[in-house]
């Protein structure tokens, strides 16, 4: 495939990971792609196929309802291109054991994607965490005192 590797990465983030057209992901994706996560304190290397990864952004939607999903940069250098993302929706779906609160929530994000015949082939990818725990720290405060 002669597709550019900012072709492929800018396409990829505006249908499939903003939740536009998740099921496309096989159109941006090798059939096996190494995901390189960063969590405080130790790194996580998966495997994921374009299906395991339309059911990953399916799962976002499922928490974050269908949310804007704004790349805020976009870097290229050779096989790689790196991203930098802001996210915003609301608490519609549980979110690492919170329930729901319909509040706004907004997550930031970056990756560095590294393209092999027009697909993405790997990637190593970090999320603010800690912001997002803070969110929903502060929902769950504030919908107890509702509650009071």
């Amino acid at each position: 495939m002669s597709r550019s590797t900012e072709t492929t990465v800018r396409a990829f983030l505006e249908h499939v990971r903003s939740g536009r057209s998740p099921k496309r992901a096989s159109e941006y994706f090798a059939p096996v792609v190494l995901a390189n996560q960063v969590r405080a304190g130790a790194g996580e290397t998966l495997e994921r196929s374009p299906a395991n990864y339309t059911e990953h952004v399916e799962e976002m939607i499922e928490m974050f309802g269908n949310f804007e999903f704004t790349v805020d940069e976009l870097l290229v250098d050779g096989d790689k291109a790196y991203a930098r993302w802001t996210q915003r929706g609301h608490h519609v779906g549980m979110i690492d054991g919170h329930p729901p609160t319909g509040h706004p929530i907004e997550t930031v994000g970056s990756a560095v994607y590294r393209v092999a015949d027009g697909l993405i082939a790997e990637y190593w990818i970090q999320q603010d965490a800690a912001g997002l725990a803070a969110q929903l720290r502060s929902q769950r405060g504030a919908r107890a005192s509702q509650h009071e």
